[in-house]
């Protein structure tokens, strides 16, 4: 990847990173059915206002709608409610422990279904790495609830699979500008789960709290909207196995800003984290293993 798409990629990193705090707020008043609902229709409204201020236009053909909706029920409805679920009962660290899991399934995914990110044993070795390295960031307290709490330990496992295989179909929107497939995708999912939101969720007899209302626009504008914009750019330019690897850096830019903006401290689990977390991403990249 170039230097940019790097840069890219860890500021991504940090925007989605407040998606699990947000949930987490969330979670105590609202079904995931209605967080994925208010989520992905603030985030498209908002996005189809910019679409028209900057005078582009959505795209008006039935089979490119139709690829908006298939990328919005991979990329959005299925992992958004999915997460939020399993949020319910577990904790943001084990969460994103088995959100990390993304890059894995990206690269045996990407290996069988396009033809430029084979398998390589730099990649999976660099993948392997990245998900220690998130472990020991998160600390093995974390570990300790795996299995009291399956149900939503699967569930936030399929919505890493959910999002790799949303990675690679993605890519066929290649030559779009970003704004333009982020949007369709939202609008998409947006009217695929306002069904679900309404008559299973009934999220109309809910009043929210102030906190509710500012978790659920910090979500959708900033950890939704903004954030599918770096998405496809990076998607369009670095492929599927490079945009996965998001998953890895975002407990990993969540505790560099706690210690740069909340005075917390640098531990050795946070050296050692961060040391296994480059490393597997150097080895993803690839370029200095090939300069040896």
């Amino acid at each position: 990847m170039s230097l940019k798409n790097w840069g890219l990629l860890f500021l991504l990193s940090a925007i989605w990173g407040g998606s699990f705090f947000f949930n987490g707020v969330l979670v105590q008043q609202l079904e995931p059915l209605t967080i994925t609902f208010g989520r992905t229709l603030l985030a498209a409204i908002a996005l189809n206002i910019v679409i028209v201020a900057q005078g582009q236009r959505m795209p008006t053909q039935l089979a490119i709608w139709g690829a908006f909706a298939v990328m919005g029920l991979l990329n959005n409805m299925i992992p958004f409610s999915l997460i939020a679920f399993g949020q319910k009962s577990i904790d943001s660290g084990l969460a994103s422990i088995f959100n990390a899991t993304m890059p894995l399934f990206s690269v045996m995914l990407g290996h069988f279904f396009t033809s430029d990110e084979k398998l390589t044993w730099n990649k999976l070795l660099g993948v392997v790495l990245g998900i220690i390295g998130v472990i020991v960031l998160i600390g093995p307290q974390a570990l300790q609830s795996i299995g009291a709490q399956t149900i939503g330990q699967l569930a936030v496992l399929g919505a890493a699979f959910s999002y790799a295989v949303a990675a690679i179909f993605g890519r066929r929107f290649r030559g779009l500008p970003p704004l333009i497939p982020a949007a369709g995708m939202l609008t998409c999912s947006a009217l695929l789960s306002l069904p679900f939101a309404v008559f299973m969720d009934r999220f109309y007899t809910v009043t929210p709290t102030a906190a509710t209302i500012w978790a659920m626009l910090g979500l959708a504008i900033v950890s939704t909207a903004v954030a599918y914009i770096l998405y496809f750019t990076i998607l369009s330019s670095a492929g599927a196995t490079n945009i996965s690897l998001v998953t890895l850096l975002i407990p990993l830019t969540a505790l560099v800003l706690g210690v740069l903006f909340l005075d917390e401290t640098i531990t050795t689990a946070l050296m050692i984290g961060m040391l296994l977390i480059f490393s597997g991403l150097l080895a993803v990249d690839g370029r200095v293993f090939r300069r040896t």
